[in-house]
């Protein structure tokens, strides 16, 4: 099964529970999954670095009885060296799929071109959708059923935001991006995110605008690889902070951030650390999240059959 995860399009709403269920049952009974990926050997490519991302696939794909191939590309971009055309072909001959952290989302489209094994993203420009299913696998946990819940998001615009409100709105939340004006997600973005889902999705630039939130969730206001610093990006972001004033006045009971933080700058020390702080639950479920995601598609016996995107 030549099957790619490129966007977070590729599952549907069923797919996304079926993949939650099975890393809330992979927790639960580890036993009944430790031969899943039994001879299988998984590349996992990085052009940036990683804590979290590296460590769950490594560790994770260990505990399903496979094989991590962990190649490093932080010292030079993809596609110097050789062709990722060719890149893509020579990889396909060994292992059995390419997990891949890049820099630029059309190097995992080009991977998944000219590869004859699954492509997974796990993490771009564009799209984070490993983090976004470990986001709702930590809020499904949280609070058993997520439909109807409120959840704001505060800072930049970016691929976690993306992907959040995707499976946010697919899960029957209503989400709202809190972002400075020239650091949202388009028109077109929320459009689409809208269609995607059966809950709702809006983007405002005003702080005092969102009123109310169950959930409150932040990133860093400078992805990894910007130019800028985060002090000079401080004046335009810091009215978007998630501090404890914040908390109170949207009357949230869950704070998350994927980390790694900029304490005192998108989250305060006093907010993340506090008993509403998911932060490092989000983290623990990387795993498990990107485990139920390999274990659906790598095993035979299985059948999740996704849909096109790119």
């Amino acid at each position: 099964m030549n099957t790619h995860f490129l966007t977070g399009n590729e599952l549907t709403q069923s797919q996304l529970i079926q993949l939650i269920d099975t890393a809330i049952e992979q927790k639960l009974q580890p036993q009944k999954f430790t031969q899943s990926l039994a001879g299988k050997s998984i590349v996992t490519l990085f052009e940036k670095p990683s804590l979290r991302t590296r460590l769950s696939l490594d560790v994770g794909i260990q505990r399903l009885g496979g094989h991590c191939v962990y190649l490093d590309e932080q010292n030079g971009q993809l596609g110097q060296r050789e062709t990722i055309a060719d890149y893509a072909k020579n990889l396909s001959c060994w292992c059995d799929a390419i997990v891949a952290r890049v820099n630029h989302h059309a190097t995992l489209q080009e991977l998944a071109k000219h590869a004859s094994v699954p492509v997974i993203n796990s993490l771009c420009d564009q799209f984070h959708p490993c983090q976004a299913l470990a986001d709702c696998l930590t809020l499904v946990e949280h609070y058993g059923d997520v439909s109807g819940k409120a959840l704001s998001y505060w800072g930049d615009g970016n691929n976690v935001a993306r992907s959040l409100a995707l499976y946010g709105c697919l899960l029957g939340m209503h989400v709202t991006l809190v972002t400075p004006v020239e650091h949202g997600l388009s028109a077109a973005d929320i459009d689409q995110l809208n269609q995607a889902g059966v809950g709702s999705v809006k983007q405002i630039h005003d702080p005092e605008a969102c009123a109310q939130s169950d959930v409150v969730y932040t990133d860093t206001w400078v992805s990894m690889g910007q130019q800028q610093s985060l002090d000079e990006v401080k004046a335009t972001f810091m009215p978007y902070q998630v501090n404890a004033a914040l908390i109170k006045r949207l009357g949230a009971n869950a704070v998350m951030h994927c980390q790694p933080a900029h304490r005192d700058y998108e989250i305060t020390s006093e907010v993340m650390d506090s008993d509403d702080s998911l932060c490092l639950k989000q983290a623990e479920n990387r795993l498990f999240a990107q485990n139920a995601l390999l274990h659906l598609l790598l095993n035979h016996k299985n059948t999740l059959t996704l849909q096109h995107a790119s």
